[in-house]
């Protein structure tokens, strides 16, 4: 893994090739300043708000879809609808941004939520599935990808602490050593497969959309027995990188394997991107992942 700099002047198609060749290949890409960045006032005030001690947020959560904001607790005396303007504000400009720099993968992605990480995530007393501490790849429960990598911007706005990741190995390193022990085989017997079909038509009658294909069944598996295992825990860490305050980073957390060993005030945007709209579709981990079970695990 590797930290490549931005060079926000060199915005262009060719130099957004280079950036995603950069990260598909498992880099992480850093901007120094970004000019999404929230002013030094509202940051000032996202660090005075609280999250709702409720255990259905892990996160102050602004999402596009229904422009609503999640999670802000009452309890700080922060109004909510300012929380909600500085992270809808922060979602417009770090999607703005994206576009331009990697417009190659704006043509066909899906905006996903913004956040704000409000807690610090060292000893943060959370169950281990939903720990940031811990090194894992992303996966969400709630809303499946269906083999669409997990694209990722963050931003420190903490005003004098780095946010620190520890990194390990590439994620077809990870399938090798860990992927048939984490249930790879077992997501594709036709048991897993009349299982998921029972839950679309359960869903189909709530109208939730959470339909999981046999990848995303795998991934939440991956996720959980990446925290779980004591020895990748202990002997897998392999980078440690520092983001300084005002530094924005971007990469595929769907394929690092990641863990915030500190860091507290941050903020993030997803954005899910079709594996076709990659140059190596190839390195996706849904292609990891298909090639090790030897069968599809989406449908195309």
């Amino acid at each position: 893994m590797q930290i490549v700099k931005i060079d926000p002047n060199a915005l262009s198609e060719e130099y957004g090739e280079k950036m995603c060749e950069s990260l598909e290949q498992g880099n992480i890409l850093v901007l120094s300043a970004g000019i999404f960045n929230p002013t030094d006032q509202d940051c000032a005030l996202l660090r005075s708000s609280k999250q709702s001690a409720s255990s259905a947020f892990k996160n102050i959560a602004y999402k596009p879809h229904i422009n609503r904001t999640t999670g802000v607790s009452a309890d700080a005396g922060v109004d909510a609808t300012e929380v909600h303007r500085i992270l809808a504000a922060y979602s417009t400009g770090a999607i703005d941004f994206l576009s331009r720099l990697l417009p190659q993968y704006a043509k066909s992605w899906k905006v996903d939520y913004a956040t704000f990480r409000p807690l610090e995530e060292q000893g943060r007393d959370l169950p281990l599935n939903r720990r940031n501490d811990l090194m894992h790849v992303d996966a969400f429960p709630t809303r499946p990808t269906h083999g669409g990598r997990i694209l990722r911007l963050f931003t420190n706005i903490h005003p004098e602490k780095d946010r620190v990741w520890v990194t390990s190995y590439p994620f077809e390193e990870l399938v090798k050593r860990y992927a048939k022990e984490a249930g790879l085989d077992e997501v594709t017997t036709a048991p897993a497969a009349l299982k998921r079909s029972v839950g679309r038509i359960v869903r189909m009658v709530s109208r939730k959309d959470s339909d999981r294909t046999a990848y995303d069944e795998f991934m939440i598996r991956f996720h959980t027995f990446l925290k779980s295992n004591e020895e990748f825990q202990k002997k897998g860490q392999v980078d440690l990188s520092h983001f300084k305050p005002g530094e924005t980073w971007i990469s595929f957390t769907d394929a690092i394997a990641h863990a915030v060993k500190a860091g507290q005030y941050a903020v993030e945007q997803t954005c899910i991107v079709p594996r076709e709209a990659m140059l190596h579709p190839d390195l996706a981990p849904l292609a990891v992942l298909e090639r090790a079970a030897g069968k599809p695990l989406a449908t195309r």
